[in-house]
């Protein structure tokens, strides 16, 4: 009887010591069923009646780990965006281990996109220089010394020309950016740019501006002209905002995208990572798009590009000196942002930006896998380098990818109004057309 006792003993502290492999570390699981089974292997020879307890259960997770997974699992299972989103949801799918995260971004993408399809968009600078703004990234600001000079507008002639070169370069959508705070007493340049919209328009692609903030008015002046899409970023968080921005007001940001929403006009707006932010702001940086009245159609997401002369490219110089990294921004920090919002913006467009042109292949390859669909392709960004046609193309033959079609994006865009207003209008557009085309 000592005999069975000495050996129960040491079945059960062998056991204890199985289950403290188990928990400290998962790549001792062969040892933790090796203990396991010496412990039912000892218990049946010493003849007891002790009750097999089972094998530690290789796949378990901590509790607070089984609570971000009934998140997840919600996210994943969704049909249609939702608005409603708090910070603290956001913040916990944004904390999700990384493999984790990308895994169930990829699952919800290929719910609402083709996951081999990415558009191609060309950004022509069409007025360079002389803005008064004072954001600390842009080199295009008059109050900083960047050796960018300011430029008058664009010719017509000039923007569909470069338009032109992009379409037989194989990208849909045509943007155009100028340097300027506002519209305000730009009527000729408005007339202009409408011109610029239309001839896009003719030539079969979809046509973007940004010109900063529009008033309700300009908007529907450029809706009447074919606009497809306005881009206006709110770039970080409103909290954090002001140490990037002081000459324009976040709900001016905000007041701009509703007036561009409220005329019928897709939204385009994002951010930029890398301005000295950390993850609370881009969680806050996420609620602020994932809340809006309907997502943004598309969501650019860019990395600070350092420009010497502004702010934040002469902090970053300084730091280079003294040894440290340049940017704040790795692309870890990239591909979280691109799998986050992949699953709070399902609906939406995640364009990969400025700064793509830092990322290794294999990097935007997983970024593609995360939900990114939609890229900036061509001779340049607005005032820094980018990725060329040629390059793009390659990289999509040795990925298995293929540019987007323009109708593609028709499906996603039903999608996105789900369940709203602007959805059940087009539900009934439909069922009307469907009706007529029978009978």
């Amino acid at each position: 009887m000592r005999n069975t006792h000495q050996t129960l003993k040491r079945a059960a502290s062998l056991y204890s010591t199985s289950q403290l492999r188990y928990s400290a570390s998962s790549t001792l699981r062969f040892q933790c069923r090796l203990s396991h089974a010496r412990f039912r292997s000892l218990s049946l020879a010493a003849g007891s009646q002790v009750v097999n307890s089972p094998a530690p259960n290789k796949y378990q997770k901590p509790d607070s780990f089984a609570g971000r997974n009934s998140l997840l699992q919600a996210t994943i299972a969704a049909d249609a965006p939702r608005n409603d989103w708090t910070k603290e949801e956001i913040r916990e799918i944004y904390q999700t281990p990384l493999m984790e995260l990308v895994y169930s971004a990829s699952t919800l993408h290929r719910r609402f996109f083709d996951p081999a399809s990415i558009q191609l968009c060309t950004l022509m600078n069409i007025k360079t220089g002389g803005c008064s703004e004072d954001c600390s990234y842009c080199a295009q600001s008059s109050r900083y010394k960047t050796g960018v000079k300011a430029t008058k507008i664009s010719s017509v002639d000039e923007v569909l020309q470069a338009a032109k070169i992009a379409k037989e370069n194989g990208s849909t959508r045509f943007c155009m950016g100028a340097a300027w705070r506002d519209m305000r007493g730009r009527k000729t340049n408005l007339k202009n740019i409408k011109a610029m919209v239309s001839g896009v328009r003719e030539l079969g692609m979809e046509a973007c501006v940004t010109l900063g903030m529009i008033d309700e008015h300009q908007a529907a002046e450029l809706r009447d002209a074919g606009l497809t899409a306005y881009n206006h970023n709110v770039d970080t968080s409103r909290e954090y905002y002001p140490s990037v921005i002081t000459t324009r007001t976040y709900d001016e940001r905000l007041k701009t995208i509703d007036n561009v929403r409220q005329a019928g006009i897709h939204v385009c707006s994002g951010g930029i990572l890398g301005l000295g932010e950390n993850d609370t702001d881009r969680v806050s940086f996420l609620y602020t798009v994932a809340t809006m009245e309907s997502h943004p159609e598309s969501f650019p997401i860019n990395a600070l590009v350092p420009i010497k002369g502004t702010p934040l490219g002469d902090a970053s110089a300084a730091k280079s000196e003294i040894g440290e990294p340049e940017s704040t921004v790795t692309f870890h920090d990239t591909v979280r942002m691109v799998a986050t919002a992949r699953l709070v913006l399902p609906g939406s467009v995640i364009r990969l930006a400025a700064g793509r042109i830092n990322l290794t292949e294999s990097e935007q390859a997983l970024c593609f896998m995360a939900g990114a669909n939609a890229i900036f392709t061509g001779e340049k960004m607005l005032t820094t380098p980018c990725s060329g046609w040629d390059e793009d193309k390659a990289m999509f033959d040795r990925w298995g990818l293929r540019p987007m079609l323009p109708d593609e994006l028709h499906g996603s865009e039903k999608r996105q109004h789900a369940g709203t207003e602007v959805g059940l209008e087009q539900e009934r557009a439909d069922a009307v057309r469907m009706a007529s085309s029978s009978a």
